[in-house]
């Protein structure tokens, strides 16, 4: 009787397997929502209750591995899918630093080197940061099995510096290398149209050339001289090293010398294992051998001295990191950028809170879109009528990111800061040889006017098109030379002679007269509390605020972003030109950014 009905009604075997299915789906989705719920009430929970403390003898553990951000943040679906290289955050490292040093049951900290990826100005001012714990008369120790050369310039501030006996030291130098396009586009049938102005905006030369312009060489050269001289002289200074040994070292390419070597050359003090240096720790501090060190990490630390919101008398610390874009984008762009439509929101909101007296924007960008870097430049303007308005540099304010700097009232950067890049540039494909030769596509247009089809993907740009987009740049550049001049009280002549899209350090670009005063985040936020007049009682609280990972969780992102972090251990050093190139393909045509991505090795 069932067989026949099946054969007569076939389609309610399918019923069935739907409502079958529909059911199974509805039960994972149940238990899943289930499961975040659980999860968010833990963590209201937990955020409500009282915060542990620090316990008596304890040592801040700064496992100097992973990725360096400004600002932490968590995403859980990192580690089930398998990324296990940890985001830092540079401003909970700095916290966690300040905190151990005013903290008596604190009594040293321990600096674990590992593979650890951070921008120069980002190390320089944890660097100083450590300096000035030691003067607190508390001791650094450092170990690691190997010492990456940024990780080793960190390190080298310990009091005691220890390596792994079998383990190595890389000191060799600086160096910056470019991928070049141009051919392999070619055979593909694209080339770039390039609209551009500056001598030295070398955005588009990856694409456009086979090599370094010699202006490009110019400017990597002096910005690459710079950064490593100041490398130089802060280990010189705390290991007793004289530059010139230092830099013999570095042509030995230390990397390949053997532990005892390094001993011998004074790089490191001692070779241990692991479970040896512990237990040196351990004496020093008077640590019964049998017991466990009580370690802290940064975040465990700082939430001892959790930030309140609600609190009178602020200095908000603005964070804009990453490439700036016009809107938000879904997938890989999501990752890290400066959105200008979210920002100007934000800025808004600072400028009408009362509790907040002064903000320091702290930027760490290479630019992006010329429109959202204006857009944001007038409402930090705007912002600066009602309450002083500082710049902190990072490891990136240029082009875009010097734009948004032009808003503010005055300007800190770090020495090895890379700045300046003032110029603007265009860059779109034409891939008219590959669709139409190689693919064989044809085109055809009907048009009412003589300029209808501008941007037609079938064929290159007419004189008269390039010419009018070339006008459109040099507009940009002309508006963005003149925020310049305003901002620094100069003529867009002086500008433009140490503009023309160039790369600057900090060091150079304060001699230059394009940054106030050489300094660190916190000399930012001194320096804002000042300026509004309000003491030594003020608080300090971060923007945007930081969700915990259960108020902030969203699959589809935190899937996204996880597969960022695979795609970029997959890719390496191509992952971010070709995120760079996506930003090409998806944002704003006309870009006010570095001239390319600035790797330093």
């Amino acid at each position: 009787m069932s067989s026949n009905t099946n054969q007569k009604f076939p389609w309610t075997k399918h019923f069935w397997l739907n409502v079958l299915s529909s059911t199974v789906g509805f039960v994972i989705g149940a238990v899943i929502l289930t499961f975040i719920g659980i999860a968010i009430i833990v963590g209201l929970m937990a955020g409500g209750s009282n915060v542990a403390s620090v316990k008596s003898n304890s040592v801040l553990h700064l496992h100097l591995s992973g990725v360096l951000n400004e600002q932490h943040r968590d995403n859980p679906l990192t580690t089930l899918m398998g990324d296990d290289e940890p985001t830092l955050g540079l401003n909970e490292m700095l916290k966690a630093i300040k905190m151990a040093k005013e903290d008596d049951n604190i009594k040293a900290i321990w600096l674990e080197g590992g593979a650890f990826g951070a921008d120069p100005a980002s190390m320089q001012e944890l660097r100083g940061a450590l300096a000035d714990f030691k003067t607190s008369g508390k001791k650094i120790y450092a170990y690691a099995d190997n010492y990456m050369q940024g990780t080793y310039y960190l390190c080298s501030v310990a009091d005691k510096v220890v390596l792994n006996p079998i383990g190595t030291l890389d000191w060799h130098g600086l160096s910056s290398q470019i991928t070049f396009y141009k051919d392999l586009m070619a055979k593909l049938g694209v080339k770039m149209q390039v609209f551009k102005v500056g001598t030295y905006k070398s955005a588009v030369e990856p694409y456009t050339e086979t090599q370094m312009s010699p202006a490009n060489r110019e400017q990597i050269t002096a910005f690459l001289g710079d950064i490593w001289q100041t490398f130089v002289n802060d280990v010189s200074k705390s290991r007793k090293l004289s530059a010139g040994t230092l830099n013999a070292l570095a042509d030995k390419y230390m990397a390949f010398t053997s532990g005892k070597e390094i001993k011998a050359s004074k790089l490191v003090d001692e070779l241990m294992y692991k479970d040896e240096f512990t237990d040196m720790l351990k004496k020093a501090l008077g640590v019964k051998e049998k017991d466990d060190l009580n370690l802290v990490e940064p975040e465990a630390l700082c939430e001892t001295d959790p930030q309140d919101i609600d609190q009178d008398d602020q200095v908000a610390i603005y964070y804009a990191e990453g490439e700036i874009v016009d809107v938000a984008e879904a997938g890989l762009m999501s990752e890290a950028s400066i959105v200008g439509s979210k920002v100007n929101k934000d800025l808004q909101k600072l400028a009408d809170n009362d509790k907040v007296k002064a903000v320091v924007l702290r930027i760490n960008s290479g630019g992006g879109s010329a429109y959202a870097s204006e857009q944001m430049w007038h409402n930090i303007k705007r912002l600066a009528k009602k309450k002083p308005v500082i710049i902190s540099m990072g490891g990136l304010a240029a082009s875009g990111g010097y734009y948004m700097s032009a808003g503010g009232d005055y300007i800190f950067a770090e020495p090895t800061t890379l700045t300046g890049s003032i110029g603007i540039f265009g860059m779109i494909p034409d891939a008219s040889e590959l669709l139409t030769n190689k693919l064989g596509l044809k085109y055809d247009v009907v048009k009412t006017n003589k300029l209808s089809d501008f941007g037609n993907i079938g064929r290159p740009f007419s004189e008269e098109e390039g010419s009018r987009l070339q006008k459109y740049v040099e507009n940009g550049y002309s508006l963005f030379l003149s925020r310049v001049a305003e901002a620094r009280k100069k003529t867009t002549a002086q500008i433009d002679s140490i503009a023309q899209g160039r790369v600057w350090t900090g060091r150079q670009a304060l001699k230059l007269g394009l940054v106030d005063k050489l300094g660190t985040l916190n000399d930012a936020v001194k320096y804002a509390a000042a300026k509004a007049k309000m003491g030594d009682d003020y608080n300090v609280v971060e923007y945007p605020e930081v969700l915990p990972w259960y108020a902030e969780l969203a699959l589809s992102s935190a899937g996204e972003q996880a597969y960022a972090g695979k795609l970029r251990a997959t890719l390496g050093e191509l992952y971010e030109p070709f995120i760079a190139m996506q930003g090409v393909k998806n944002g704003s045509n006309v870009f006010a950014r570095v001239p390319y991505i600035i790797k330093i090795k």
